[in-house]
């Protein structure tokens, strides 16, 4: 469970994050963290989320943004607003770690994504890009589409075809989330 200054290190993306307000804090309405992206970070898969807006401020170093196919470099002291159901990513392409300040509004349950796929990258399953195989990600990424949702392909497909392979991920037993991942 995200409590304020709990930090999670993802492997596979070089991205940290320290929970400054969490959604417990601020009665849901915000979390509020600081986020490490390490030198030569990996760049995530393009995503939205259908309901929060986020904020990024860079506190130092460089932070290469992609939103809605466009790619730019923000440094220190830009802030980057993010409407609800805009595609993008980001990640940290320079020699040196970038410290974000990053807010989500409302904070819903993204602190468990992030414990989530953090989790699961550490325990070496995902790919070397932080992503889980189909059928983690029928799962996950199906409990968490209030909050997330890849991009690509669109929206009514993945529920198709994650809604095709959640009972054999179950039968073969993968969960949506791993209470170990929250502790």
């Amino acid at each position: 469970m995200a409590v304020r200054n709990k930090t999670i290190w993802n492997d596979k993306t070089r991205q940290g994050i320290r929970f400054i307000q969490t959604a417990k804090d601020t009665a849901g309405a915000l979390l509020e963290m600081e986020s490490t992206f390490g030198a030569k970070s990996k760049e995530p898969p393009l995503h939205y989320h259908p309901h929060q807006e986020e904020e990024f401020a860079v506190l130092s170093g460089e932070l290469t943004v992609k939103v809605d196919g466009q790619a730019k470099t923000l440094r220190q002291g830009d802030i980057l607003h993010v409407p609800r159901n805009t595609a993008h990513a980001m990640w940290n392409r320079s020699e040196v770690p970038t410290l974000v300040n990053w807010k989500v509004r409302p904070a819903m349950n993204s602190e468990n994504l992030f414990e989530t796929f953090t989790g699961l990258a550490n325990d070496h399953k995902t790919n070397e890009n932080g992503m889980p195989g189909i059928l983690q990600a029928a799962l996950t990424v199906n409990a968490f589409s209030r909050v997330f949702r890849l991009a690509k392909p669109p929206y009514i497909v993945q529920k198709i075809i994650f809604g095709i392979l959640a009972p054999f991920a179950i039968l073969l037993g993968y969960k949506p989330v791993y209470k170990k991942y929250l502790d």
